[in-house]
């Protein structure tokens, strides 16, 4: 490579060559866990790939990214792909070749082939998180995706997602991360019974977000103001939650919500008020929605 971050090899120009196959079944679950390797695509993923590969080096930690394959007219439009510290050089490949790796229909000019990012329970709980998102058998890509990403927007300190929730490094819920995915810890295929009874251990609250839930979140934003108001007094609301303590949020599945057991198992259930004629909100729209409110409140107090 030269310093100018540009590859001096010349392209790959074979999209049936062994590699491209290699890196093309990364796209199915099967290679992914085999190899603890997957796909990240587009340029903002690649990047904040990039990012945190450039910050664990420094670190002297794993290394995130494994290989990096683009396109000569997408590195022309982001030549800052090729000068990270640290990174692996670019692989220079035809549009022919990126279409034969990429899962997508329309590939946005780079893949990176990253080692999993994932960490232990344990690791989440010894940073003694104040605002935790925990996804209870999620099973729709673009929506873990989108949980995660609102939980990285809200300032979470980690995402988790329990056995039974859909795979985290499908191509099209990383996509659907746009980068998040490498900016705060998250852990899968957690075990929920031992997640519940660390949440307690921790002292956080637990909260459902549930359509029937006996607690509305205004009230406990509400609540969350008058306290402020009262120059930290300890007003509690008839509820008895407080959105400004450390909490960890529960968001189920997207036909049958959460169980019941898990239900009973939080401290309260919170509905999200709907003021118009929708029947209810998607899983990722209220994840946002608990998931801010929560940081606010955290925030102000």
């Amino acid at each position: 490579m030269t310093n100018t971050g540009r590859p001096a090899a010349p392209p790959m120009t074979n999209p049936r060559a062994d590699r491209v196959k290699e890196v093309a079944r990364l796209a199915g679950r099967p290679a992914r866990s085999r190899q603890g390797r997957f796909l990240a695509e587009g340029p903002q993923s690649v990047r904040e790939a990039l990012s945190l590969h450039s910050t664990r080096h420094a670190a002297g930690e794993p290394a995130v990214i494994e290989e990096l394959f683009i396109t000569e007219e997408c590195l022309d439009r982001h030549a800052e792909l090729g000068l990270f510290e640290g990174q692996p050089a670019p692989r220079l490949v035809t549009e022919e070749v990126l279409a034969a790796m990429s899962s997508t229909v329309t590939p946005q000019g780079v893949i990176a082939v990253c080692a999993f990012v994932d960490v232990a329970l344990d690791t989440v709980f010894a940073g003694k998180p104040q605002l935790v998102a925990v996804m209870v058998e999620v099973r729709d890509p673009g929506n873990a995706g989108t949980i995660l990403r609102a939980a990285d927007s809200a300032g979470a300190d980690a995402v988790v997602l329990t056995s039974s929730s859909v795979d985290l490094y499908n191509p099209k819920a990383v996509r659907s991360t746009v980068g998040s995915l490498f900016h705060l810890p998250v852990v899968i295929g957690a075990d929920l019974e031992l997640v519940l009874s660390s949440l307690r251990e921790s002292g956080i609250t637990v909260l459902a977000a549930d359509g029937y839930g006996d607690v509305d979140l205004d009230v406990l934003q509400e609540g969350s103001a008058r306290r402020r108001l009262a120059l930290g007094s300890d007003d509690q609301s008839a509820d008895g939650a407080r959105l400004e303590a450390p909490t960890a949020w529960l968001f189920g599945n997207e036909a049958q919500g959460l169980p019941d057991d898990v239900l009973r198992g939080a401290d309260h259930r919170v509905s999200v008020p709907i003021y118009g004629r929708a029947e209810s909100l998607n899983v990722g729209t209220a994840a946002t929605v608990c998931l801010y409110a929560s940081a606010r409140a955290q925030r102000l107090s």
